[in-house]
């Protein structure tokens, strides 16, 4: 019976040893798997902590990068990638970064590309044509958009353009996401008898302009082409002419062949052999990037023996038949970015011209230099701008008619 004793007592000595050196042992080892499990799982929780912005509805062509739609990011971007708005409608976008665990992550959120501008109708209260008009006002009348490349243009009201009289009209424009621009006109159809009014034509004289315009910073030149005929080199430069751009030429028209300007050699190797700085331009149908693009490759091989002072420039001012284009302003502006792209990537300088109006209006974005036609005595445009064709009616010793005059602005 003793005996029993003692071994029950060393049976519950040995399990209670063998309880302490389990929970010595195998204890701190659950509590480390528990640890570890933990802190696994607080990395799979900070693995992805992003905040997307509440609104991800962008305007059409909008520059936003992915940054700007960004809250709140436990990391930093690997790319900060700016975004397509060109195409309407939703979309997602995808992008990396590397998180506060030095781990890269992949995220995905969707945006909506939307367009809410009006159309353009380049049209004011009153539109005056005579009996013997045989065209269609919706398509003279220059009707856009910044997204959509042909528009819905009608006029409402009822009108005859072979009955003298005044027609009181609506011109309507719709693009494809119901965006709606009206304009109110009156339509003057006149006797083609009675439009006797000619515009007295005022001349500009080349001493004038330098004599009110010639600075430290500036220097007063002139643009030319056929029509200014003949030239005499020697006489222009002696009268203070001192850079030109000549016209090399352009298509016929819409997907037409190519002319080089009757002028254009007899003009560029006389200004070269007198010195004078010479800059080129080309009287652009461009209606795609790809001959926006041929059209630049064309010119430059116009002018590949020449010496190039000044820029290439994208002459598009089609304005009166725009709407035979069916383009987009978008679209316009796009030729004119593909076009300067184009010289440039060939060494030269590009630039793009264009009157007051139509620059702040039409074009989206000025790419290259901007050559600005304005004529005023001043000029209230606000863009920056290298060079002004300030007047069409110059008179200048060396040029028979009259003449485009410019100025060059050297510090901008």
């Amino acid at each position: 019976m003793k005996k029993n004793v003692f071994i029950i007592i060393g049976i519950i000595l040995c399990i209670s040893i063998s309880i302490t050196v389990t929970f010595k042992v195998i204890l701190p080892r659950l509590n480390k798997e528990k640890e570890t499990v933990i802190k696994e799982i607080k990395i799979e929780e900070d693995l992805t902590n992003i905040k997307i912005k509440e609104d991800t509805n962008i305007p059409f062509n909008s520059d936003i990068k992915i940054s700007d739609l960004i809250e709140e990011i436990n990391g930093s971007l690997i790319d900060d990638i700016k975004i397509n708005t060109t195409i309407l409608g939703e979309k997602e976008i995808g992008f990396n970064y590397i998180n506060n665990n030095n781990k890269k992550v992949s995220y995905k959120f969707l945006v909506n590309i939307y367009d809410d501008v009006k159309p353009i109708i380049w049209l004011g209260s009153n539109y005056t044509i005579d009996t013997n008009y045989d065209g269609k006002l919706e398509e003279d009348i220059m009707c856009a958009d910044n997204e959509t490349s042909k528009p819905n243009c009608y006029i409402e009201g009822e009108y005859d353009t072979k009955k003298v009289g005044k027609y009181n009209l609506t011109y309507v424009a719709k693009d494809r996401s119901n965006n709606e621009e009206r304009v109110e006109f009156t339509l003057n159809v006149i006797d083609p008898s009675t439009n006797t009014n000619k515009p007295n034509r005022r001349i500009t004289n080349y001493s004038d302009i330098i004599k009110n315009y010639k600075k430290e910073n500036t220097k007063i030149g002139i643009d030319v082409a056929r029509y200014q005929g003949i030239i005499d080199f020697e006489k222009v430069k002696e009268s203070g002419v001192e850079f030109v751009f000549i016209k090399v030429g352009g298509q016929k028209g819409i997907e037409k062949d190519y002319y080089i300007d009757a002028n254009f050699q007899r003009n560029i190797e006389g200004f070269n052999n007198v010195g004078i700085p010479v800059g080129v331009y080309v009287y652009s149908y461009a209606n795609s990037e790809e001959k926006a693009k041929e059209e630049a490759l064309w010119i430059i091989e116009q002018i590949k023996d020449y010496k190039i002072d000044l820029p290439i420039v994208y002459d598009w001012e089609n304005w009166s038949f725009y709407n035979a284009f069916e383009m987009s302003l978008y679209e316009l502006t796009n030729t004119a970015k593909v076009f300067i792209d184009t010289v440039e990537s060939h060494g030269y300088q590009g630039a793009l011209y264009g009157s007051k109006n139509y620059l702040e209006k039409v074009w989206l974005s000025h790419p290259g230099i901007t050559w600005l036609a304005h004529y005023n005595e001043t000029t209230n445009y606000n863009d920056n701008f290298k060079y002004w064709q300030i007047c069409d009616n110059g008179k200048i010793d060396g040029i028979e008619g009259t003449v485009d005059i410019d100025i060059m602005y050297e510090d901008r």
